[in-house]
Formats: C-alpha cells, sequence, structure tokens
C-alpha cells in the first residue's frame, strides 16, 4: 500500500479461510454487536443454538428456526473487531448477513428506543479506506433492506431510514461535528456500519443493519437509555424479528 491506496496487482499477505477441520456455516448469518443482545437472539430460537465455532473474541452458534439453519454471531465492537468477524464468517460460508446494534440519535425527532435502519454510513473509522471498491456510494443489499423494512412495519416501532455516522472514537464525538452532521441529515452515530458496507461490497455478500437508538446527542448533552424501558422493549422486538427474517433469506 502507497499512501493509503493499494498497487494495482498487489495482493494481502493473509487471506481469510476455512480451516480444514473447520465446518462450514449456514449460508445465512445474524451479526450481534453486544453480548446482551447477542443473549436475546440466542433467547428468540424455539430451540437453543448449538456453538458451533469461536472466533477471535467472538461465538458463532447455529440454530434453526422453521426447518432453516441461521448462524449467529457475536459479541463484536468496533469496525476492525466486527470486520475481523465478518471476513471470517464469509469464509466459512456465510452469503447472507444481517447485523444488529445500537447507536446514538443525532436528530431531536430520533429518540431512545426508535429504530434506524442504515440507507448508507459516513466513514471516520479507519477499516474501510483499506479495501479497494469503486463504488461511490455504499449501502445495504435490497434483497435484506426490503425484507427488513417490511417486517419493522408489523410493529408499532418507531423507524427511521437514512445516513449514519461511524467512529472509531466514541469519546471524541465533538459538538461541532455533531452540529455539522445534524444539519446534514445524518441520523445516527455508531461504530461498524460503514466498513461493513464497505467490506460486504468487496466480498460480493449482502448485507443489512438495524439499530436500536440507545442515546442521544443531538442537544449537545448526553442522554443515554441503556436502562430505559422502551429501548429494552426495542433490543427484544429486534431480536426476535432478524431471526424471523434470517429464516427468510435462507430460502434466497
Amino acid at each position: 500500500m502507497i499512501g493509503g491506496t493499494i498497487r494495482e496487482g498487489d495482493a494481502a499477505v493473509i487471506e481469510p479461510k476455512r480451516g480444514r477441520r473447520e465446518a462450514p456455516l449456514p449460508t445465512t448469518g445474524l451479526l450481534v454487536f453486544t453480548p446482551q443482545d447477542l443473549d436475546l437472539v440466542i433467547g428468540s430460537f424455539v430451540n437453543q443454538p448449538k456453538l458451533s465455532h469461536r472466533l477471535y473474541l467472538a461465538k458463532v452458534y447455529v440454530g434453526v428456526h422453521k426447518n432453516r439453519e441461521i448462524a449467529v454471531a457475536g459479541p463484536s465492537l468496533g469496525a476492525p473487531q466486527t470486520i475481523l468477524l465478518l471476513e471470517k464468517l464469509v469464509a466459512l460460508g456465510v452469503k447472507n448477513f444481517l447485523a444488529f446494534g445500537w447507536c446514538g440519535s443525532l436528530q431531536s425527532n430520533v429518540v431512545v428506543g426508535d429504530v434506524i435502519m442504515p440507507s448508507g454510513a459516513l466513514s471516520e473509522e479507519g477499516t474501510s479506506r483499506h479495501y479497494p471498491v469503486n463504488a461511490t456510494q455504499l449501502g445495504p443489499a435490497p434483497e435484506i433492506q426490503a425484507p427488513l423494512r417490511e417486517g419493522l412495519k408489523k410493529t408499532n416501532l418507531n423507524v427511521h431510514e437514512g445516513v449514519v455516522w461511524t467512529t472509531d472514537a466514541p469519546f471524541r464525538e465533538m459538538a461541532s461535528k455533531v452540529v455539522k452532521f445534524q444539519n446534514e441529515g445524518i441520523l445516527a452515530v455508531e461504530m461498524e456500519v460503514s466498513a461493513l458496507f464497505t467490506v460486504a461490497y468487496f466480498r460480493a455478500v449482502r448485507l443489512a443493519a438495524v439499530l436500536a437508538v440507545s442515546d442521544e446527542l443531538h442537544s449537545l448533552k448526553w442522554i443515554h437509555g441503556f436502562k430505559n424501558r422502551e429501548f429494552n422493549r426495542t433490543r427484544q422486538m429486534l431480536a426476535e424479528l432478524i431471526v424471523q427474517i434470517g429464516c427468510g433469506l435462507e430460502k434466497s
């Protein structure tokens, strides 16, 4: 790499691959960022999913829902760790991903307990720039975003679809940036989505994400809702929903 760009014909020294003794995974995977939500997703299966792999700091389970196998992987925090996990899951055979995490609102009409479906992401993380992609606007796979949108319409959750800001530095979300991005219509801040969109495009897999609003920054004062009843109800509903949607994706 020279000056942040990759030379044509250059190759990575280490490529993700399935080991000789590693079992392949189902083609659909649920990628869950927090350990709390991982427990909720695992608990949304009728029968307890079985631990299949231990990958870096994450665990991978395989569960069966409506006679369809689905992989569930997590936790993973931040772009580098999440992409490390994503790359390995792709090598193990996962082709459809639905990611589930939390975010902080930048807009006054987006409050704790709401849901955001990212349609794009502004990258201020350091992982994406290492992947040479030609697309200028990266976003979710329509084949996954559409059933997610339809599934959310059947709930009573407040849903917002738009661009999010991805950062590596949660303690450097400066007031000036919050105001700038707020004025640009960016909905929320989180730590993984831009890298996920980039690497999914690079690896030619399908991915969409759904985020529960856990806190608010739009007033330039931090309001957290980690123990908020609406936030926890939203998390539970999203955990159940992504299992249902994952089951449908396995057929496609």
